[in-house]
């Protein structure tokens, strides 16, 4: 059985003083913490006890985090604010700027580099002074790419509360057009490619079977649905809430070509929240699926999940020429033929199929997890999502039948 050594209590007894900083903290660092859950968060400690470290983090936790998403940065805040004695020389090497040589350096966790700036309140330290006499370098900015293109390139992950919320208001402005959908009915038109024999026979026989007049047709146009499916285990937290964002916006934009927008998350299990998306607010929309979803920040079980949708929602949502955005890292650990069957199903049973995987925004990244090998051969493109710039991109793999992305690429890895 595991023991819990007594948390250490300031002697001065400025323990709620202390909670309202560290409340403060939580709120620069995102999450919506008022003046009535810091004085909860008192009198719930105070009720609760803090005899183990464990039961004083989950009494605040209990308090602060609202939403699955948010346990993540109040875990990083936490660890920074109460439990790491040298919690400030690590912030401040995470705030200030490096110069990445030979031997690069570890790169901050997910939220972080967001508890960081929340705990440091934005003041840096200075610049170490160096009494000898060195060489000065210049550097030579005027080619660098603007705030915004840097925006567009940072991982998610990396990203800081205020590049977060840059993001979100470019996120909120992206488009993702489609193509109209030809279909095998006809209408009336004014154009004069093909020749309607069949209206054109009778209305001749209306005017005592003199042809009068040719009337000619052309196909019918539709606009497809898109069907997204986003993983949301620990892994793809960071990940799935800025697709997220963007697909609230899809949803929502009005002609931009997409009949209806479907979205489903699934960590453990398979969850719809399409009508959660038609709120007009997104913080409300997201709210509100992190509600429905339990399983937010926790295990994957992609292959189950795929079989509820192929059992459940398939012929529903994937009729008349679906495009399926499978957003997930492929790291799953279930049965693997489980994965390969349902993958190919779900292929099949769509116009076109795009993996977004975030961790192909690495240099070497290998097909080697046999959930990636699983799912690779069965679908049409292979592409990164990992930023903005990623989700631009999207628009030339739906528009385009003849971009497959990486694919083709890894799957000759895997072949050879």
């Amino acid at each position: 059985m595991a023991t819990y050594t007594p948390l250490d209590i300031p002697e001065d007894g400025k323990l709620a003083h202390n909670i309202a900083h560290f409340a403060r903290a939580l709120r620069k660092a995102g999450l919506p913490i008022g003046p009535g859950r810091t004085l909860d968060a008192v009198n719930a400690v105070a009720a609760a006890g803090f005899d183990r470290r464990e039961d004083f983090y989950f009494t605040l936790q209990a308090i602060f985090v609202s939403r699955p998403e948010e346990r993540s940065t109040f875990a990083q805040v936490f660890r920074l604010f109460w439990r790491d004695p040298r919690y400030l020389d690590h912030m401040m090497s995470l705030m200030l700027p490096q110069v990445h040589g030979v031997q690069e350096d570890r790169r901050a966790e997910a939220a972080e580099k967001r508890a960081a700036e929340a705990l440091l309140d934005g003041q840096l330290p200075p610049p170490p002074k160096d009494d000898a006499e060195g060489e000065q370098i210049e550097i030579d900015a005027s080619s660098t790419m603007s705030g915004e293109e840097r925006l567009k390139t940072l991982d998610f992950e990396q990203m800081s509360t205020d590049e977060i919320a840059a993001a979100k208001r470019m996120l909120a402005k992206l488009t993702l057009p489609v193509q109209p959908l030809k279909t095998r009915r006809t209408a009336p038109s004014t154009l004069t490619a093909r020749i309607d024999a069949r209206r054109t026979l009778r209305d001749a026989l209306r005017h005592g079977g003199e042809m009068t007049r040719l009337i000619h047709k052309a196909p019918v146009t539709r606009w497809p649905n898109l069907v997204v499916l986003c993983d949301i285990s620990g892994s793809m937290a960071d990940y799935s809430r800025m697709v997220l964002h963007f697909v609230h916006a899809v949803a929502n934009r009005k002609g931009q070509g997409w009949a209806r927008v479907h979205a489903f998350t699934f960590g453990t299990r398979l969850t719809n929240i399409t009508r959660h998306l038609r709120a007009r607010d997104v913080d409300a929309a997201l709210r509100a699926a992190g509600s429905e979803a339990q399983d937010w920040s926790g295990g994957t079980r992609i292959g189950q999940s795929l079989h509820a949708f192929n059992r459940d929602w398939s012929r529903r949502v994937l009729g008349q020429g679906a495009v399926v955005l499978l957003i997930t890292d492929g790291l799953d650990r279930d049965d693997a033929d489980l994965l390969s069957r349902e993958t190919e199903r779900l292929h099949l049973s769509c116009r076109r199929l795009i993996w977004l995987n975030p961790l192909l925004r690495w240099t070497g990244f290998a097909p080697k997890a046999q959930g990636i090998r699983a799912v690779l051969p069965h679908v049409d493109s292979f592409r990164a999502g990992h930023s903005i710039a990623s989700l631009e991109a999207l628009g030339r793999a739906i528009s385009e039948p003849s971009d497959h992305g990486e694919r083709d690429r890894l799957l000759a890895m895997i072949r050879n």
